[in-house]
């Protein structure tokens, strides 16, 4: 009966030996494998000693005495929190921003630094506030990318021993005290009303730079037409003068025949039977027949010949410079009409320029003035 028991005790201790055997060598083998994400790679170290980087796939490694530390290849995102800092001009603002690293070299990132992504982010705190209170508030509300570049490139430097690359900056909100939000409302304000003052004034000088534009025009039809009927009335005399006088030219001959009747019925009514007519008179019957004959044509056959008037009498009435002033009254009517159009076209043109000026003027006085909008940038 002992011999049977302690046979069988040896067999079930044999059994529990080799489970045990078994167990360890399956804990073994699976602590001697290790596999690797194709976006990772492990930093292995053997008795706390670093050895190499495990690539991705299985790796065999020192079962039992082996250690891996992960290391995430990917772009990975790190939140600033928000900060406050005090602005060159003294005025409080708080922002936050997110970064954005990856990491270049796991043997670095393992050796030279404890955490990595904690110390990006602490360094990326210090050197937003730093770089916040090295500008104007003006300048931290609208050059967003100013500040982005400059916080990267503080972060270059430092990262690139851990074996940390940072891709970029980007602050996403960075917002005045409330005080200072208050009165860039109310600078806002101020800023709108006078640009609708200055719209509204503008739109007054220019309506009534149109009615005087239009009222001048007015004045420069009504003077043109006046003086146009002037010319047009000095004219119609001139030439009336021209044919009173051309009238009184034809009708000297008339008269003269007339004068010549007259004489010799007087003579004719004396008593003496005898007279003794001078040639120019005996001339002047033989040529004027027409008037004692009542016929058209003279008693050689000869046409009438007009009498023409002396040089005096041409140089009293003017006859000589009748033509002469005609074309001078011409030429200055046209001259004065040129004159006025060129005017015209002088005033309208500087009524554009004006109008132009005033254009310019309301496209940038509100730009030199213009002021944020918004107390806030995002």
């Amino acid at each position: 009966m002992v011999p049977d028991l302690i046979l069988a005790q040896s067999a079930e201790f044999g059994l529990f030996i080799g489970a045990l055997v078994l167990v360890v060598v399956l804990a073994a083998l699976l602590s001697a494998i290790e596999i690797v994400n194709a976006y990772e790679k492990r930093a292995l170290t053997v008795f706390g000693e670093y050895r190499k980087l495990l690539e991705p796939g299985i790796n065999v490694i020192p079962p039992f005495v082996s250690r891996t530390y992960t290391f995430d290849m990917r772009t990975q995102t790190i939140d600033v929190p928000r900060q406050e800092a005090i602005t060159r001009d003294n005025s409080p603002v708080t922002a936050d921003a997110v970064v954005y690293i990856r990491v270049m070299d796991a043997k670095k990132a393992f050796l030279e630094v404890d955490d990595y992504k904690t110390a990006v982010s602490n360094l990326a705190q210090t050197t937003l506030r730093a770089v916040l209170g090295d500008m104007e508030l003006d300048d931290t509300l609208n050059k967003r990318q100013e500040i982005n570049a400059r916080i990267r490139t503080e972060l270059d430097e430092p990262t690139d021993e851990w074996g940390i690359r940072v891709e970029s900056v980007e602050v996403r909100e960075v917002n005045p005290s409330k005080d200072v939000q208050r009165a860039m409302e109310q600078q806002t304000s101020a800023e709108r009303k006078r640009r609708a003052m200055i719209l509204e004034a503008q739109g007054e000088r220019r309506s009534a730079v149109e009615k005087a534009e239009g009222d001048k025009q007015s004045q420069i039809i009504r003077a043109q037409g006046e003086k146009q009927s002037q010319i047009l009335e000095a004219q119609g005399d001139a030439i009336s003068t021209v044919l009173r006088a051309r009238s009184a030219e034809s009708m000297g001959e008339r008269a003269i025949i007339d004068r010549g009747m007259d004489t010799l019925a007087e003579i004719g009514q004396g008593e003496s039977t005898t007279f003794v007519l001078p040639q120019e008179l005996s001339s002047m019957i033989g040529r004027y027949g027409k008037h004692l004959s009542g016929s058209d044509v003279s008693e050689d056959g000869a046409e009438l010949e007009s009498l023409e008037f002396d040089d005096e009498t041409r140089e009293l009435i003017g006859l000589d410079d009748i033509a002469e002033i005609i074309g001078e009254i011409d030429e200055e009517a046209e001259m004065d009409l040129e004159a006025m159009e060129q005017e015209a076209q002088a005033i309208k043109e500087g009524k554009d320029a004006v109008i132009d000026n005033m254009d310019q003027e309301f496209e940038e006085a509100p730009e030199e003035a213009a002021l944020p909008d918004d107390t806030t940038s995002n």
